[in-house]
């Protein structure tokens, strides 16, 4: 059983130490070759998105309504899943991806086109591939509340040296028709979304103030990084304040002017996204759930989850019936 009194294997940077299990997991991947004039709705959903131009180019219209050119060879992520559409050109009539066929070539990477709008294949399409992405964190943690809406490669390769060799492997797997090249594709997708969160982190995440100041905070950024690692602990204010080598309340005074938050609260929120992450992606019990977390009782457990998440973890399991 793991001894609770132990310390935390830290590295030493509060950051790191709550990034080091980050992990984006691919679910489904299309190759698409699309004919001109063609538009792709793509529906807010939970997962991220993921985008590669392999032929030709393209145009993005944002979750923020402009549309934004993405050349051959660029790839863009988009981590929370906004809706958003691919197309020719800006203005371009766009139809849901839903109603496009679909042929599934290997495990979870599916072949579309749109070829009955040239069927003589005389004009050379558009090369897309394009996945669906899961994170291992809750959709709530602040780090993906801050993440921008669209992360584009290009952007970050000039301070991410394996980027550009990522994006060329890609290049050359999606123009090609070799066997297993689906699977190898999608395996750089997933490699390459990692790496241009990794290079979006390094870099600050674009804005030095809000959550990640509070992670960079020499002794806030300890505490919050052992609430991350661990919570499922039982943290108490007494507790966090002899990790930061504080009275109890000069620490919950500089912890609430720092997070914006009473640690208190800020314990609860974390646990209650932990806690949704084991009920909808571990598919665990609530009781198993409600018992893990400390709580005396499936009611008590049920209250403060509703306080934070807005639903009772009930109401999760109805949803993921109905679906």
């Amino acid at each position: 059983m793991f001894d609770r009194s132990s310390k935390i294997r830290t590295t030493g940077d509060p950051l790191t130490d709550i990034l080091r299990g980050l992990r984006l997991d691919g679910v489904d991947y299309a190759r698409c070759e699309m004919r001109e004039p063609w538009g792709i709705q793509f529906p807010a959903q939970a997962a991220a998105r993921f985008h590669f131009i392999g032929r030709k180019g393209c145009w993005l219209m944002q979750p923020s309504g402009e549309w934004v050119e993405l050349k051959a060879g660029d790839a863009a992520l988009l981590p929370r899943g906004a809706a958003h559409v691919l197309a020719s050109e800006p203005g371009t009539k766009a139809w849901p991806i839903q109603g496009y066929a679909a042929e599934e070539v290997c495990k979870n990477v599916y072949c579309m086109s749109n070829e009955a709008m040239c069927p003589d294949g005389r004009c050379p399409g558009t090369l897309l591939f394009f996945g669906s992405m899961y994170f291992n964190i809750d959709g709530l943690h602040p780090l993906l509340g801050m993440m921008p809406d669209v992360m584009r490669a290009h952007e970050l390769e000039a301070y991410e040296p394996g980027i550009p060799h990522l994006l060329d492997s890609m290049a050359r797997e999606v123009t090609m028709e070799r066997v297993g090249s689906g699977g190898i594709l999608a395996r750089l997708a997933d490699v390459l979304a990692a790496t241009v969160i990794r290079s979006w982190v390094e870099r600050g995440c674009g804005d030095s103030s809000g959550w990640i100041a509070a992670v960079r905070d020499p002794d806030i950024g300890r505490v919050l990084a052992a609430i991350h690692l661990e919570p499922d602990r039982d943290w108490t204010v007494e507790a966090l304040a002899r990790m930061m080598g504080a009275s109890r309340s000069g620490f919950a005074e500089r912890f609430a002017t720092i997070v914006g938050e009473t640690p208190a609260r800020y314990v609860t929120q974390v646990r209650m996204h932990q806690a949704r992450q084991w009920l909808v992606r571990d598919r665990q019990k609530i009781s198993v759930v409600a018992t893990r977390l400390g709580y005396e009782s499936d009611a008590a457990f049920s209250r403060a989850f509703k306080r934070v998440i807005g639903s009772a973890p009930s109401h999760l399991r109805a949803e993921e019936h109905a679906g």
